[in-house]
């Protein structure tokens, strides 16, 4: 598996585009939520706010998948499964750590796993 650097500043960008546009527009706000916790890692809103668009946008993948027979669902659903067990524990203030290991995680996620599923839902 590649290894990508994180995009700093931390916006999406053209390269993450999966050509799905929901996908992508939701890409988008797990982005600006990531940002805007790390822009202020104290708020509790910015925190809640960036777990309820993970909850989110992996319900509607996840259901993309599913109506596509999407052969890798499972794998990819325990990945979620991770990362949001992961997010859940996070409390304010957020630890730099918690924050690039955040960012780290998407970047990485969605140009080495959501790039399998182009053209397959």
């Amino acid at each position: 598996m590649s290894c990508f650097a994180i995009p700093d500043p931390f916006v999406w960008d053209e390269t993450f585009k999966v050509f799905y546009d929901k996908l992508d527009t939701e890409h988008k706000g797990l982005f600006q939520g990531i940002f805007n916790v790390a822009a202020n890692p104290s708020d509790a809103g910015a925190l809640a706010t960036l777990k309820q668009a993970v909850a989110d946008h992996f319900a509607s993948e996840e259901a993309m998948m599913k109506a596509g027979n999407y052969p890798d669902y499972t794998t990819h659903k325990a990945m979620h499964d991770d990362f949001t067990g992961t997010l859940n524990k996070v409390a304010t203030p957020v630890s730099n750590d918690t924050i690039q290991f955040a960012k780290n995680w998407l970047v990485n996620h969605i140009k080495n796993t959501d790039f399998k599923y182009k053209d397959k839902l």
